[in-house]
């Protein structure tokens, strides 16, 4: 578990009486994807709620994970605009659009912002600005995301600082995608957990081939040792609290999947089975387009080889 914060790096001075810190959460609901896919039950498939967060003290605001289209973007813009809060630093937990692409939208409205993210997720947004949006998003939703330039800052060694409280990224490497990381704040025992955790969603496991999930279930451990109080997923029923049981609930989850792929089911069986382990968990899309891809080698979404990783949008 790699934490932002080097052998012998001076870490930033911290206040010393840090101020309270709290969290909000807005959970924007789901597009219809334009594609044309659709799930066994004729009903099109739809992106997966997205989670961003916003953790502020009494002056000082940080925004984890700017959603991807305009209009998803704009609702954040609003509630942060809504909290009365400085937003001073936005901090994606990887690559993948739908976690970063509204960012120059909010920046637009909020210049004095930083964006961090950690340097491989850089990387991975790079492709996500050019042929993710090419191959995928554009074809699933478009006219809906504006301008997307990478923008974001390596995460600096020694974390953030926010009003005294020491912000941490942890590297915990693949989850549902490569080079991912969560956003650690221990004043608060709180952590954005990004993909890592699902909580009441189906989760996306696409990328997951060629011991991708035996990766997950690593990082999930990693999670766990921090012994953290509050985990906020990255895709979420927004009715559901942000509990640290999530963190094996998603592995149980993988581990389904795991067993239920290991018997080479087609993908309907497959699909009906894990549907009826997880019947209470929303949005079924990335359970289909997954299993599809994963068992046939073909994705639902853009084409590509399941057993590569494809960094699609949820």
């Amino acid at each position: 578990m790699t934490a932002c914060i080097s052998a012998g790096a001076q870490q930033k001075p911290i206040a010393s009486t840090p101020s309270k810190l709290s969290y909000e959460t807005l959970v924007t609901d789901g597009l219809p994807r334009a594609s044309g896919a659709k799930l066994p039950t004729g009903e099109g498939i739809v992106s997966s709620p997205i989670t961003s967060v916003l953790i502020f003290g009494s002056t000082d605001a940080l925004l984890v994970d700017p959603p991807f289209s305009i209009e998803q973007t704009r609702q954040v813009i609003d509630w942060i605009s809504r909290s009365g809060k400085h937003l001073k630093y936005i901090y994606s937990t990887h690559g993948h659009g739908d976690h970063w692409f509204g960012t120059k939208q909010i920046l637009d409205r909020f210049p004095e912002a930083i964006p961090y993210a950690m340097p491989d997720s850089i990387a991975m947004m790079r492709q996500q600005a050019t042929e993710g949006r090419q191959k995928i998003f554009d074809k699933d939703f478009p006219g809906q995301i504006g301008d997307t330039p990478v923008l974001a800052r390596p995460m600096p060694a020694g974390g953030l600082d926010l009003e005294g409280n020491s912000i941490l990224a942890i590297d915990i490497g693949h989850t549902d995608t490569d080079a991912t990381t969560v956003l650690y704040v221990p004043s608060m025992q709180l952590v954005a957990a990004g993909d890592s955790v699902y909580n009441g969603a189906h989760q996306y496991l696409l990328e997951g081939g060629k011991g991708g999930l035996d990766a997950w279930l690593l990082a999930l451990d990693k999670i766990e040792a921090l012994k953290p109080s509050i985990v906020i997923a990255g895709h979420k029923n927004k009715a559901l609290p942000d509990d640290p049981r999530t963190i094996g609930e998603t592995r149980q989850y993988i581990l389904d999947a795991k067993r239920l792929l290991s018997a080479k089911l087609t993908p309907l069986d497959y699909y009906k089975q894990m549907l009826a382990l997880h019947p209470t968990r929303i949005n079924p899309g990335p359970l289909w387009y997954s299993g599809v891809g994963l068992l046939s080698g073909v994705s639902l979404i853009g084409g590509q080889d399941a057993n590569k990783s494809a960094s699609v949008s949820k």
